[in-house]
């Protein structure tokens, strides 16, 4: 759990990433109010949204970051406080939403107001904290580097993720789209309340086998967070024309700091032939929304996001709301892959007691155990420690065959 420390009037409470490593890592701390510059505005923030390149930022697994001890955070949504000389869209008092770039865990938030786009009333600020980072990473790879056109079909992997629940939702605002989405069975309702058409459970299904059960010359779109061998499966799915769209790394991104699992998982994404684009006629595309912030196709694409949902295509999901002092917790949730849409931090928020924290702390990391050990198991590679359920292991050895490996670790 993060620990908090007394404020000051001077200074703010907000989520510090003190090293890389564990959850430890990450404390509530106070920090300096930035002096505001001519284009920039304060922001009295209200929620701020967790995104999984945040998880990798902790691992020291993100490129785009600076050395450690700083302010983590993509996105957030609250109030204009104070606005610099030179700005003119925007108010005091007003309701807002800001892609900040980092920094946004914070209580206040100075940010260059071209980034800063105003929010609908009936929108909530939880609401608005999920839409930034997901809608614009969704709408971005499926209309800029995927030219997503009518009729065509998408693989969407993490389908009940925020951004799976967005690229689902403005996939679909395209006539006639078949969506294929990944995600564990007991989601399977909401995604395809969501939009999903097939959906397919990773852990007990190949969903490259599922994909060409039901569409045998595979898709157009694939929309691709995890590398590793999952991205030659991607790519194996692809008819002629088809793009996939590489924009995350979570199969890196293991608690136990595995270097060999970050070899493989690297050597499987990287060992790929280019000359098979020109054989097979498809198209690998890369996407990175930190890049991209100085872009002014990003605001250009946040105008449209707030439009699209007053038009009822964009439709924000809140998974669950958590307390600055519970960024542990909430990072755990979505590691552990069990969150359906996007998972907010609130700055005052009171945090849950000890206890019951600590047991859901307890339920989350034994199901996690079980969905990793399962999902091994059916890729050639069963992993358990010491560490784990009893009734773990014994699914392991009843998934266990003889043309697969169990690998005891102490």
């Amino acid at each position: 759990r993060a620990r908090a420390k007394k404020m000051t009037a001077e200074t703010c409470k907000a989520i510090f990433l003190t090293g890389h490593g564990g959850y430890d890592k990450l404390q509530v701390q106070e920090a300096s109010i930035p002096a505001l510059k001519g284009d920039e505005v304060r922001i009295k923030v209200e929620a701020c949204g967790l995104n999984f390149a945040e998880l990798m930022q902790r691992q020291g697994l993100y490129r785009r970051s600076p050395t450690p001890p700083y302010i983590p955070g993509f996105e957030c949504a609250g109030i204009v406080e104070e606005i610099g000389e030179h700005v003119t869209e925007l108010k005091v008092d007003q309701r807002v939403m800001c892609v900040s770039g980092r920094g946004a865990w914070s209580e206040k938030v100075v940010a260059p107001a071209e980034r800063v786009i105003p929010i609908p009333e009936k929108l909530s600020f939880e609401e608005a904290a999920a839409i930034p980072v997901n809608y614009l990473t969704a709408y971005l790879m499926l209309f800029r580097c995927a030219h997503l056109r009518e009729g065509q079909s998408v693989l969407i992997h993490m389908a009940a993720g925020g951004v799976g629940v967005a690229a689902t939702q403005l996939a679909k605002s395209v006539p006639n789209v078949t969506l294929f989405g990944t995600a564990s069975a007991p989601k399977h309702a909401v995604i395809k309340e969501n939009g999903i058409d097939y959906p397919i459970d990773y852990r007990t299904t190949d969903y490259e086998v599922e994909v060409k059960k039901i569409s045998p010359d595979g898709v157009d779109i694939v929309l691709d967070p995890l590398a590793g061998k999952d991205f030659k499966k991607g790519f194996n799915l692809l008819r002629p024309f088809g793009v996939t769209v590489l924009f995350g790394g979570a199969n890196f991104l293991q608690e136990n700091k595995s270097y060999f699992n970050l070899a493989k998982q690297w050597f499987q994404t990287s060992s790929f032939d280019p000359f098979q684009l020109i054989g097979k006629n498809r198209t690998v595309s890369g996407f990175d929304l930190g890049g991209l912030f100085k872009n002014p196709d990003v605001l250009v694409a946040m105008k449209e996001l707030v439009r699209l949902y007053e038009e009822g295509v964009v439709k924000p999901k809140v998974d669950s709301v958590f307390a600055f002092e519970e960024i542990g917790e909430a990072q755990k949730r979505m590691h552990s892959r069990l969150n359906v849409g996007k998972i907010i931090l609130v700055p005052r928020k009171a945090a849950k007691p000890e206890k019951e924290t600590e047991e859901k702390s307890e339920a989350v990391s034994t199901e996690k155990n079980e969905r990793n050990c399962h999902y091994d198991c059916v890729d050639t590679l069963c992993l358990w420690t010491p560490t784990s359920t009893t009734g773990t292991f014994e699914k392991c050895l009843r998934t266990f065959s003889g043309e697969r490996n169990l690998l005891l670790r102490s």
